[in-house]
């Protein structure tokens, strides 16, 4: 009986040290870009006019001090992305958002991004790698503007990116990185801007 509970024992610690290499590989699977077995939010859900909620109030302090307030930026498409920078998915779409930040901006398109971990030189140290220039508020703190969100389109993922349209209220929501959907984000903030109201 000792020797059969000796080999049960063994073949758990087996067992567990296996799965301990599995999640290290699944990971790195991800920062190599290769997308094999990573589970990650991925989704888009839209909203129809008719169906959204109340605008989305929320305000914070972004990375260089300044301060960001959804109710001043009230008939502008805004996007905004909860995002940290140890996430792997995160790193991975960080310049195509910041691409398409810089398309949309001059149609009055406003990126927020909203960071739920760092502190502020570990996000300046992210836009700096990744050529990030619109700013994120740091959100790791007090959980503000997550709160805000805490609704049917609250980020469950992250990365999680949420349009909101002109009247404040959420258009659409992509769970994941915008990387495995490249023509979505576009597609929605087009959809937003072609609505009318402010």
């Amino acid at each position: 009986m000792p020797k059969l509970a000796a080999s049960a024992l063994a073949a758990v610690l087996a067992l567990a040290a296996l799965s301990g290499c599995t999640a290290t590989a699944l990971q790195q699977q991800y920062t190599n870009g290769d997308n094999k077995g990573y589970i990650a939010g991925s989704g888009v859900t839209e909203v129809a006019p008719a169906q959204r909620k109340a605008p989305v109030v929320f305000s914070g302090t972004t990375e260089d001090g300044t301060a960001f307030s959804s109710k001043a930026h009230l008939g502008q498409v805004v996007v905004v992305n909860f995002w940290y920078a140890q996430c792997p998915p995160c790193r991975l779409e960080a310049k195509q958002m910041q691409q398409i930040n810089a398309k949309y901006a001059p149609k009055g398109v406003v990126f927020i991004g909203v960071n739920t971990r760092d502190d502020a030189p570990s996000a300046h140290s992210f836009d700096t790698t990744f050529g990030v220039t619109y700013p994120s508020i740091l959100d790791a703190d007090t959980g503000k503007v997550q709160l805000a969100f805490s609704g049917a389109y609250r980020p469950n993922s992250t990365p999680t990116t949420i349009v909101l349209d002109k009247q404040g209220r959420v258009s659409a929501r992509i769970e994941g990185a915008i990387n495995d959907q490249p023509s979505t984000l576009d597609s929605l903030i087009d959809t937003a801007l072609a609505e009318g109201g402010s």
